[in-house]
């Protein structure tokens, strides 16, 4: 059964959540502040955690900033404040995906579902499907689920490698940037679209010699993103 890791400080929302993600068939495990949530991940290895920005002992940033270095497990992170800054960091620091509160239940099931459908497709890749992706001085082992850069191996983030890899499988076809959150994220998203630039970004901080002109990762004025090379 899939296990979901709530890191929630707030008892009412974290029961809410226990009880439809159960209600889903979800085996959930919870945790009340940033150290505990430490110390269950690493015990219980979740499939998805879902992750309160604020929280007693260590904030959710700093949460997500040491488990991304630890696990490849899938992040959503949740935060109470509209600011746009706050969102840009949980991107930056690591998470897969971010939801402002208060927010539909519906949405965080579908997106929930499309991050553990993604994080299982990467796992159980048949070997006949298994292939290497080269452009330029990239290369994508998606059997081992590895990219490299002019022979030195990329850190990338759960969702930096999906995009990465989707952009090099359709080399040199432009994406909007809600065709790459329904492609590259797995739902109809409809809202703010700066989850893809921050990961564009962060992406060309990796594999291009000077980000501010990218040579592979472009940007199509007016049209999106593609990967060339």
């Amino acid at each position: 059964m899939t296990k979901i890791l709530i890191v929630e400080d707030d008892r009412n929302l974290l029961d809410t959540l226990k009880y439809n993600l159960r209600k889903e068939g979800y085996n959930t495990v919870a945790a009340f502040d940033g150290a505990e949530a430490l110390d269950i991940a690493r015990r219980e290895k979740p499939d998805l955690i879902i992750l309160d920005i604020m929280l007693p002992k260590l904030s959710g940033f700093e949460v997500c900033r040491i488990l991304r270095k630890e696990m490849a497990i899938p992040i959503l992170m949740l935060t109470a404040k509209t600011d746009e800054v706050d969102k840009i960091v949980g991107l930056e620091i690591g998470a897969d995906d971010y939801m402002t509160k208060p927010f539909s239940m519906r949405e965080l099931l579908a997106r929930l579902g499309a991050m553990l459908r993604r994080a299982e497709l990467s796992k159980l890749q048949p070997a006949s499907e298994q292939k290497t992706l080269k452009i330029g001085g990239l290369k994508i082992d998606i059997g081992r689920h590895q990219a490299f850069n002019r022979g030195s191996r990329l850190d990338l983030t759960p969702k930096e490698y999906d995009l990465l890899v989707f952009l090099a499988t359709n080399k040199g076809l432009v994406f909007s940037r809600e065709q790459l959150l329904d492609k590259v994220w797995g739902y109809d998203y409809a809202g703010d679209t700066r989850t893809v630039d921050v990961h564009i970004r962060w992406l060309r901080q990796k594999i291009e010699s000077d980000p501010a002109k990218p040579e592979h990762l472009v940007t199509v004025r007016g049209a999106g993103y593609k990967l060339e090379g």
